[in-house]
């Protein structure tokens, strides 16, 4: 085994300073003020600032959002991945520039988008949306519909690598003996592609649980109806509820912890 490096000489411990302070004021400084912000005014303010009414709804609606988004996200980034590792597709790589789409356009661009394609009065699908009856712009469904829009790479970026690299032997092994496309796809090709799908139904979830931009433009932030966390952070913060703001962006920053926490651990497996 190969030992590590150690660093020599004042130039090195220097830019390892270098490295560390900054870490500190950029990340570690800011983490620790939303926690003494939150908790500043002792326990019982923190969980009144989370269990009012607004907050509770909020909380809720960001959680329905993620828990339709990420699903439904995670079975189409199967089916993209697979799809593009195992077909020789003409215009591939269009389609994958199209999947990284999300990751360039701003989210605030993203909610506009949606209100020009299903707003009731200028969406280019209004007739549509009138004669069904729909509700999307202003609306719980148009947060689901950025949300997956937002986090539509994730899956398929994580696991379109592990089937490219892992080939088809096994699967063709496994189908000579005999087995199905469900025995297949569960006792071959899900182990060996586990721990990107999972890292990236991870990376799924965090980014739909801080979405913003998106949200606040296709939501009109209304109240008990479409304020999701991030956005019921703003409102509270804006009129000056600095507790139960810091309250509600405490509980994000813990699921972000957590967040990295599960990507280390799951990349760390994955290399073992």
């Amino acid at each position: 085994m190969r030992q590590p490096v150690r660093p020599k000489g004042w130039v090195a411990w220097g830019l390892i300073a270098v490295a560390t302070l900054y870490l500190v004021l950029m990340v570690a400084l800011p983490l620790a003020n939303v926690f003494y912000q939150a908790f500043r005014e002792g326990w019982s303010a923190y969980v009144q600032g989370l269990t009012t009414p607004e907050a509770l709804h909020a909380i809720g609606l960001t959680l329905l959002v993620v828990g339709i988004a990420v699903p439904l996200n995670t079975v189409f980034g199967l089916v993209a991945a697979w799809v593009l590792a195992r077909y020789p597709l003409p215009g591939k790589g269009l389609v994958l520039t199209l999947l990284d789409a999300p990751l360039a356009i701003s989210p605030v661009i993203v909610g506009l988008m949606f209100i020009l394609l299903y707003s009731p009065t200028v969406g280019i699908f209004r007739h549509w949306v009138e004669a069904l009856k729909l509700s999307i712009v202003f609306a719980p469904p148009g947060l689901v519909l950025t949300t997956m829009f937002v986090t539509l790479p994730f899956v398929v970026r994580e696991v379109l690598p592990v089937l490219e690299s892992t080939g088809r032997e096994e699967e063709e092994a496994a189908q000579t003996l005999g087995a199905h496309g469900w025995q297949i796809f569960w006792r071959v090709t899900l182990p060996q592609i586990r721990w990107a799908l999972l890292y990236g139904v991870i990376l799924t979830t965090a980014r739909a649980l801080g979405e913003y931009g998106a949200a606040a433009v296709i939501s009109g932030k209304v109240i008990n109806l479409t304020n999701t966390l991030t956005l019921h952070i703003e409102r509270v913060y804006m009129e000056y509820q600095t507790v139960a703001a810091f309250a509600g962006a405490s509980l994000l920053t813990v699921i972000a912890l957590v967040t990295v926490a599960g990507q280390a651990l799951v990349g760390q497996t994955d290399r073992r």
